[in-house]
């Protein structure tokens, strides 16, 4: 149901080719060293960069950000190169690949959000997902603030990583004038993601429309023994129908909330909308459920064609190539299940929830600012027709949006 390009590698030298292209990759891949953020209760006793090419270390943005824990945020530099031949993409994009530890190791007690208080975070330990906060409405998305203010407020010191963002922000602010700052709770990257599509939306997707949508979940179901391990709201063990008929009527919210949003012509309107929606938390995650559900299908799609020969990006290789992920399997157990209760997404994953969702994701990256990968596409080479949502990031981990267009760009 989901259309994309499955031409298959023809004659002697397409198959060279996809070889010539896989061995690279795969090279890249040994070559991997994780890079660590290291936060400081001090901006100015944060570890300086020595030049704009190594990794900065992320420096202490809130002091109150990491009481109680004071646990170092880990940062991983992109994996694999990608060549792009967009404007904004003729840069070499390189993947994130994690080891085999990565998904395991990350815990809610080892990986604390940085962005909400120790109190919030051990309160919502003890809810399932779907009903933290059911009692008490909370804007997952806060109302916008100027852009420069924001980084103000969040970057005061002098050090060479604070330069490095305030740089970035003052960069960002030439074509949006504020920021909206995202709820961290290891979903902030589908929230912001979502937030955006459904807050500019004209019309509903086509893959939206297709009768199929909602027979997706029995068909994978009876298909795929392993998919009954998918975890939903904390809790294992369903049993298949229960498990097929919980999916399904996630898919069918997310059609019925996405085709809303598309009926209201007003952008004011659309967006109050969007704000009222987003504070309802048990609509709001079982809509991340559908989408985790459809990133799932995907995946399921891109090994299937690799494995038949068919044309597949190049991420899905990187996907596949993780200790942790060689197969959907393992993908789902390890990283899809994990995202929103142990971990959020690592950046090939950002690929794929770009083509679960048919939408290009443009992201400011703030400590890659003055190098090709500041503005990062996922994918690198979108089709013409997807529609695009922009968001921005400090760290890879955490995404914020930044909202009102300037009026010299939007023109």
């Amino acid at each position: 149901m989901f259309q994309r390009k499955t031409s298959k590698s023809t004659g002697p030298s397409a198959s060279a080719e996809e070889m010539q292209k896989k061995d690279t990759a795969m090279i890249n891949l040994t070559r991997h060293e994780k890079e660590k953020y290291i936060p400081s209760d001090e901006p100015s006793s944060a570890s300086a960069a020595g030049d704009q090419k190594e990794k900065p270390a992320l420096e202490t943005k809130k002091e109150h950000a990491h009481s109680g824990h004071g646990k170092a945020a880990q940062v991983h530099d992109p994996k694999a190169s990608l060549t792009s031949h967009d404007s904004h993409k003729n840069c070499e994009v390189k993947l994130l690949v994690s080891s085999s530890s990565s998904a395991k190791e990350s815990s809610v007690d080892n990986e604390e959000d940085m962005y909400r208080d120790a109190e919030e975070i051990e309160r919502e330990k003890v809810l399932p997902v779907c009903v933290r906060g059911s009692s008490e409405n909370k804007l997952s998305v806060a109302p916008e603030m100027d852009i420069i203010e924001y980084c103000q407020k969040e970057w005061r010191g002098n050090t060479e990583v604070a330069k490095r963002m305030k740089k970035g922000y003052e960069a960002v602010s030439q074509k949006f004038t504020s920021i909206r700052r995202v709820r961290g709770d290891n979903y902030c990257a589908l929230r912001a993601t979502l937030f955006q599509a459904l807050s500019q939306t004209s019309e509903l997707p086509d893959w939206l429309q297709s009768e199929d949508l909602t027979l997706l979940p029995e068909k994978l179901l009876s298909r795929y023994d392993w998919i009954k391990q998918w975890q939903l709201r904390q809790k294992l063990g369903r049993k298949m129908g229960e498990l097929t008929d919980e999916i399904k009527d996630y898919l069918i919210l997310l059609r019925k909330k996405w085709a809303s949003m598309s009926e209201i012509k007003s952008p004011i309107e659309r967006q109050a909308a969007c704000d009222e929606l987003f504070t309802n938390e048990e609509e709001e995650y079982c809509l991340y459920e559908a989408v985790k559900f459809l990133m799932l299908n995907t995946a399921i799609e891109l090994y299937d064609d690799d494995k038949k020969g068919k044309k597949v990006p190049v991420f899905s290789w990187l996907l596949f190539a993780r200790d942790t992920s060689s197969n959907p399997s393992q993908l789902m157990n390890n990283h899809l299940n994990q995202i929103g209760h142990t971990g959020g997404l690592e950046q090939v994953e950002m690929f794929l929830l770009a083509y679960a969702l048919q939408y290009t994701i443009r992201v400011y990256r703030l400590y890659k600012y003055s190098t090709d990968e500041f503005i990062t596409l996922y994918p690198n080479d979108p089709e013409e027709d997807w529609p695009v949502v922009t968001l921005i990031t400090e760290d890879d981990r955490h995404y914020n949006i930044p909202v009102r267009m300037c009026e010299e760009t939007s023109l």
